[in-house]
């Protein structure tokens, strides 16, 4: 079992930047990749940004060039800086962990909102 705690969600204008966290515990030594999703609603929750151990990354269309995803192993925390955020980017944001055998676990979420 794997816990993941987020914070950082905040509200923000437009332009702004802000940092999330997700703390992982529990079964950490079987993580593998560590990410964000968000979603909307009445929409589906979609892929915003993932990293794996070997730091490897991999980002949506949307965010490139302006998330930048990274994770301190000895924290146990995967972080996604959000610059020049704008109106579209709000949304609640759900920290993401795979572990090596393929469990899936998701965070509380975290509210991102973002003003014109």
């Amino acid at each position: 079992q794997v816990r993941l705690v987020e914070s950082g969600g905040a509200l923000v204008q437009a332009g702004g930047s802000l940092r999330l966290s997700c703390a992982a515990s529990g079964s950490i030594f079987r993580i593998n990749t560590m990410g964000w999703y968000r979603q909307t609603p009445g929409n589906e929750r979609e892929f915003v940004a993932l990293i794996t151990t070997g730091d490897n990354t991999n980002y949506a269309d949307s965010v490139k060039g302006r998330f930048t995803i990274s994770r301190d192993n000895a924290k146990n925390t995967v972080y996604l800086q959000m610059d020049s955020l704008k109106p579209e980017d709000t949304a609640v944001y759900y920290c993401h962990v795979v572990q090596t055998v393929g469990s899936v676990y998701w965070g509380q979420g975290t509210l991102v909102t973002v003003s014109s």
